[in-house]
C-alpha cells in the first residue's frame, strides 16, 4: 500500500501538469493566461486535489477523471487566494513567499486572473467526456454550491462581518466552515461522486470533511501565532495584529489546540464507519493538523 509521503510524491507533478495545460489550451489573452498561470504556479500543499486522489484510491478507481476535477477545484482555490490578497481584502503583498498576483500584475489584470480561474473550472468539468451527465451535473451544482455563496463566499463575508467585533465560538465555526470547509467538502466529496460512491458513503465522507475543514482552519490560527513569515509564505501574526476573531482568541492557544485534536480524532472517527480500509485518508488528516505551513 502506497503511504502519504510516496502518493504525493507520484501525485503531485501530475496534477500540476493536468492544471497548466487546462489553461493553457484555452482561447485567451496571453497577458490573462499569464496572470492565472503565475498563482497556480506559486505552489501550495495541493491538498484539494490531493483529496479527490485520495477518496478515488480508496475505492480502488483510476486516477484520470480525479487529475482533471482536481485541477478545477485548485482553480477555484487559487482565484480566491487572488481576490483575497487585493488591497480591497486584505491588502497582502506576498503569498506562498512570492509577490501576490496584483503586486505583480496590477489590480485590474488580478481581478480578471481571480474571475477566470473561478469560471473555467465549471467548463472544464462540463466538457469531460468520461463522466455521465448526472455526474457532471451533479458536480457542477456541488462546485457551485461550495463556492459561492452557499459556501465560501459567503463564509468570506461572514469573515468580514465578524471583523468589527467579537465573534463568539459558534459565530466563527459557522465562518470557517463556509470559507474554509465549503471547498475541502467539495473535493472529498467530489471524489465520492467520480468513484461511484453510495449515498451512505457520501455521508460518511462528508462528516470527516467537515472535521478536516474545521481543523485545516484551526491548525492556521495556530501557525499565525506560532509561525514564521518565512515558513508560511506569508505576514505571520497578522490576525493577532487586527484584533480579529480566531480559535486561540477564542479558547486560548491551547484551547484551540485542544479543539484541534477533537476535530482530528472526529475526522478519523468517520474515516472508522468505512467498509474499506481509510490509511491514505487517515494520514492526509494527520498531515493537516501536524503541518508547519
Amino acid at each position: 500500500m502506497t503511504n502519504l509521503k510516496e502518493f504525493m510524491a507520484l501525485e503531485m507533478p501530475k496534477i500540476e501538469e493536468v492544471m497548466l495545460d487546462l489553461v493553457e489550451k484555452i482561447q485567451a489573452p496571453a497577458i490573462l493566461k499569464e496572470a492565472m498561470s503565475y498563482s497556480l504556479k506559486a505552489g501550495g500543499k495541493r491538498v484539494r486535489p490531493l483529496f479527490v486522489l485520495a477518496v478515488l484510491d480508496h475505492f480502488g478507481k483510476n486516477h484520470a477523471n480525479g487529475y482533471v476535477v482536481g485541477s478545477a477545484v485548485e482553480m477555484i482555490h487559487t482565484y480566491s487566494l487572488i481576490h483575497d490578497d487585493l488591497p480591497s481584502m486584505d491588502n497582502d503583498d506576498y503569498r506562498r513567499g512570492k509577490l501576490t498576483n496584483h503586486k505583480v500584475y496590477g489590480e485590474a489584470y488580478a481581478t480578471l486572473a481571480g474571475d477566470a480561474l473561478n469560471t473555467l473550472p465549471f467548463g472544464i468539468i462540463a466538457r469531460m467526456t468520461d463522466l455521465t451527465a448526472e455526474q457532471k451535473v451533479t458536480l457542477i451544482e456541488l462546485l457551485s454550491v461550495a463556492a459561492g455563496a452557499e459556501g465560501m463566499v459567503g463564509g468570506q463575508v461572514l469573515d468580514i462581518d465578524g471583523e468589527t467585533r467579537q465573534l463568539t465560538l459558534d459565530e466563527l465555526v459557522n465562518v470557517h466552515v463556509n470559507k474554509t470547509g465549503a471547498i475541502l467538502r467539495f473535493s472529498i466529496e467530489s471524489g465520492a461522486v467520480l468513484a461511484g460512491a453510495s449515498d451512505e458513503e457520501r455521508a460518511i465522507l462528508r462528516d470527516y470533511a467537515y472535521h478536516i475543514g474545521l481543523a485545516f482552519q484551526i491548525k492556521d490560527d495556530i501557525l499565525d501565532i506560532e509561525g514564521t513569515t518565512e515558513e508560511l509564505g506569508k505576514t505571520a501574526g497578522k490576525d493577532v495584529a487586527s484584533d480579529k476573531s480566531t480559535y486561540p482568541a477564542l479558547l486560548t492557544l491551547d484551547g484551540a489546540k485542544e479543539k484541534l485534536d477533537i476535530h482530528y480524532k472526529g475526522a478519523l472517527t468517520a474515516l472508522g464507519k468505512l467498509p474499506s480500509d481509510s490509511t491514505l485518508l487517515e494520514e492526509l488528516a494527520t498531515y493537516i493538523v501536524k503541518r508547519n505551513k
